[in-house]
């Protein structure tokens, strides 16, 4: 008989018999916190059970003395039970041992043992080890990209000093009024530094130079002050005409050289403008006039003849000019009304600003080290770059910007200056291409001590002076207009590489478009400009740098009525939405009622909105394209107006959350872009700056009392039949609160909108809407006054019996038969059949006309 094996000794006798031992404690682990409870099996005896099943339910057991919700430390111990096991216990009551399971699994990574597994499955109630985490796929941020005039391609915009950026910035030429040109350049470069620094936050030191010794402004001084000395003598008539008709004659020859068609055609408008002014006084002169009449002629020629006068005097006594004050005068003056005309323009002001007339040593010691590094050489009191010399030196390369316009005498000419381009000067050059890094003074001209006797500084020597000395020897951007780059910052270019001997003085150079008035090109020198404060008498501010913003910074800008009207109803698009969210924010409510469920309108505008968001960024990194911002911009608050009427004809509230998000993101876009100056939280201010926000928010509540009791009065106007009343509320909206610059805006079932908004617009929009209603009532009245006509012309036409209505066209027939109707033509031609037939159409087609008209009589109408 076969022998049964012993059986396992029970649980009882194990808990009672079974003595936890000490085990050695393997490297990296460490032992339970503390010891099991006594009476306890060690792990020992329950390994040592042959039954599974049994040694699992003792596993169990001894677990249960222990907490694993929170974690225990892992002893080796642990790890030889754990090996002894395929998987957790499928039995639900042995949730001690399966949770037991899952911890020490998510520590060691699963069961070591190759065994059949022991039928124990995983449950819900079980510890799970944490899965793997992957960051997500993303497509690569867009970078900043320039368009760098020195590759003539957007290039990624990389600062040499981590976020630093150092720029230097062209200035203007003090020697007249700033004008439309100048806006465009600093216009367009105060908002390529404004994204920079604002969006970018990039920290950027930004400078820029003020011109005031140039030839330009020498020959103006000159000019000016022999002219006011002339004025002074206060010459007689007969002297003034006799010294117009002098300063014609070299006027007339320099018109017949000139070949520019442009310049010609200014020079011919000067010429007529002062013979037509002379004609009044040499009829004066003929009827013996005298006294105050002919005096005032006498300015008028003047005045008219300024330039010809100014031109005449200074080729006879310019050079007894020697007073250097006398040419500083004038670029003092102009540079004031040009910080005038920024400040106006809300341009920022530079961070440091530097004048040629205070860096004359700075200027004097960098042309002596090009002439030390062997790049410039003294001729007769000047120096001169040699572009020969450099062109063919190791790592240098004359003309980066425009290597075609190399050679172009004409405008190295114009680089060098009207007082610089003589025989005599071009004879001490090496070569044509040379230009001047220090001038000698001649007679009438200002000047400075030098090593090479008395002079003054070359036009484009005084940039790389100036930006070398504050920006070192490599700088990240230049800018200047698009004008300018050959020949002067060619020429800036190669002799600041050759005063500091390397191939790298400007990293990203800039260059703004050029700006046509109307179509046509605009030159100070041919008198074909708007100046600044001109423009700003016509549109504000804001209203100018929005028509920039339309368009690139690079491209021409055309300035005329189309651009600036784009411009205004982009401001007016925009405007009217900040109203209209300002007027919703502005409704009383609840704080927790502000924040209502979004549906599906809502997420989809909140969609489309992180979408615009997003391809204002890429445009902005696409070369700074405000052009496409501004469209983004304007296609977002599209979609927020068709929001708000949908639920406007719904009669429900937009949710004032997501559009007040929106709203504040515009006005943050617009501060960048320097078109809301003020601090203002949302939208454009209303009123002076500094004010609008006081003048908002403490106005604000007493508009919307008073509009709220209008809104009572009219309601019960309106039940009492009180038509008065009801006129009179419309008074107060149309004619009396416009004034003031409020707007009342009614809506069916809706409470009153109430928008602060500027005044001046605010009356200009109320003279064109009553300018569209009265063209509509002419319209209306001319329709009905042709009507008139119709109906006086029907009715004259139905009087006519058939029989006669012939026989008045003897012109075209010469018989008739008894009915009326024609049977010959003119010359006594029998009419054929098909005239015939048309006619019998026309007699029958009266016959009902007239018929109707006897009708009509008889039941009491017209006669």
């Amino acid at each position: 008989m076969r022998q049964q094996s012993a059986p396992p000794p029970s649980l009882a006798r194990l808990w009672k018999e079974a003595r936890p031992a000490p085990s050695p404690r393997p490297r990296g682990l460490v032992p339970p916190p503390a010891p099991p409870p006594a009476g306890a099996p060690d792990y020992r005896a329950i390994l040592g059970i042959s039954d599974e099943a049994a040694r699992v339910r003792a596993l169990d057991a001894h677990l249960s003395t222990r907490s694993y919700v929170q974690g225990f430390a892992l002893s080796q111990a642990d790890v030889d039970a754990f090996r002894q096991l395929s998987g957790p216990p499928a039995d639900p009551q042995l949730f001690h041992v399966a949770r037991w399971f899952r911890h020490v699994a998510a520590i060691l990574g699963g069961p070591r043992t190759t065994g059949p597994p022991c039928g124990l499955q995983a449950t819900g109630r079980g510890r799970r080890a944490q899965p793997a985490w992957s960051p997500p796929a993303r497509s690569e941020p867009c970078q900043l990209r320039l368009y760098n005039s020195l590759t003539r391609r957007k290039d990624v915009f990389v600062p040499q000093d981590g976020r630093r950026v150092t720029w230097y910035c062209c200035g203007p030429t003090v020697y007249d009024a700033s004008h439309m040109g100048h806006a465009r350049s600093y216009i367009s470069f105060d908002i390529l530094r404004r994204v920079l620094r604002d969006y970018f936050k990039f920290d950027v030191f930004y400078c820029m130079n003020i011109t005031d010794i140039d030839d330009k402004i020498i020959k103006r001084a000159r000019q000016n002050y022999l002219f006011e000395r002339y004025r002074e003598t206060q010459p007689q008539a007969v002297q003034v005409l006799e010294d117009v008709r002098a300063a014609l004659q070299p006027f007339s020859t320099k018109l017949q050289e000139t070949a520019d068609p442009d310049k010609r055609q200014m020079l011919e408008r000067l010429q007529r403008a002062v013979a037509q002014a002379a004609e009044p006084l040499e009829a004066a002169l003929r009827a013996g006039q005298a006294g105050q009449e002919l005096d005032g002629r006498v300015q008028v020629l003047l005045e008219e003849a300024k330039d010809v006068l100014s031109d005449w005097l200074d080729s006879m006594h310019g050079s007894e000019v020697t007073d250097n004050s006398i040419f500083s005068e004038l670029p003092k003056f102009w540079e004031a009304e040009f910080h005038k005309d920024m400040e106006a323009l809300n341009v920022l002001p530079p961070d440091v600003l530097t004048r040629v007339s205070e860096y004359v040593p700075e200027i004097v010691d960098f042309v002596q080290k090009i002439v030390d590094n062997g790049y410039g050489y003294a001729s007769n009191g000047s120096v001169y770059f040699d572009t020969v010399k450099f062109a063919n030196s190791e790592g240098h390369s004359y003309g980066k910007l425009v290597p075609e316009a190399v050679g172009d005498q004409k405008a190295l000419h114009e680089g060098e200056g009207d007082l610089s381009i003589s025989a005599e000067r071009l004879s001490e050059k090496r070569s044509p291409s040379d230009f001047a890094l220090w001038k000698a003074s001649k007679p009438g001209e200002p000047s400075w001590p030098c090593p090479w006797g008395k002079g003054r500084p070359g036009w484009h020597i005084e940039c790389s002076a100036m930006a070398g000395t504050l920006l070192g020897a490599s700088m990240d951007i230049h800018g200047g207009g698009f004008d300018l780059r050959f020949p002067h910052h060619d020429n800036e270019l190669a002799q600041s590489e050759a005063y500091f001997e390397n191939d790298c003085w400007v990293r990203y150079f800039l260059h703004t478009g050029h700006l046509t008035i109307a179509g046509c090109k605009m030159s100070k020198s041919l008198k074909n400009f708007v100046t600044i404060k001109d423009a700003l008498k016509k549109h504000s501010a804001r209203q100018l740098r929005l028509a920039f913003l339309m368009h690139s910074w690079k491209d021409t800008l055309d300035y005329s009525a189309n651009t600036m009207e784009s411009a205004l109803q982009y401001e007016r698009l925009l405007n009217e939405f900040f109203l209209n969210v300002k007027d919703l924010l502005r409704s009383p409510v609840e704080v927790a009622a502000r924040f209502e469920k979004w549906e599906d309108e809502e997420t989809e505008l909140n969609k489309s909105f992180y979408k615009k968001k997003a391809a204002v960024h890429q445009a902005l990194c696409d070369n700074v394209d405000t052009r496409t911002v501004l469209e983004e911009m304007r296609a977002l608050v599209g979609q927020c107006n068709l929001y708000m009427a949908a639920r406007k004809a719904a009669r429900r509230r937009p949710h004032r959350v997501l559009l007040e998000s929106i709203a504040r993101y515009l006005t943050h876009m617009l501060k960048i872009f320097g078109a809301i100056e003020e601090e203002s939280p949302l939208g454009f201010p209303v009123g002076g700056a500094g004010t609008s926000l006081s003048l908002e928010s403490t106005v604000m509540p007493y508009l919307q009392v008073l509009s709220e009791f209008r809104e009572g009065v009219r309601r019960i106007a309106r039940e009492h039949r009180v038509p008065e009343v009801l006129q009179l509320s419309d008074a107060l909206r149309d004619d009396i609160l416009p004034e003031l610059g409020v707007r009342l805006e009614d809506h069916e079932g809706l409470p009153t909108v109430v928008k602060l908004v500027d005044r001046d617009a605010l009356l200009r929009e109320r003279e064109e809407k009553q300018r569209v209603e009265e063209e509509k009532r002419r319209k209306k009245e001319e329709a009905a006054r042709k009507r008139q006509e119709q109906e006086a012309a029907k009715l004259a036409k139905m009087k006519i019996p058939p029989s006669e209505m012939f026989l008045s066209e003897s012109d075209k027939y010469s018989k008739f038969d008894e009915n009326g109707l024609p049977t010959h033509d003119s010359e006594g031609k029998e009419l054929s059949k098909g005239q015939a037939k048309k006619l019998r159409k026309l007699f029958e087609a009266q016959e009902r006309l007239h018929l109707e008209y006897l009708q009509l009589v008889q039941n009491g109408g017209p006669p």
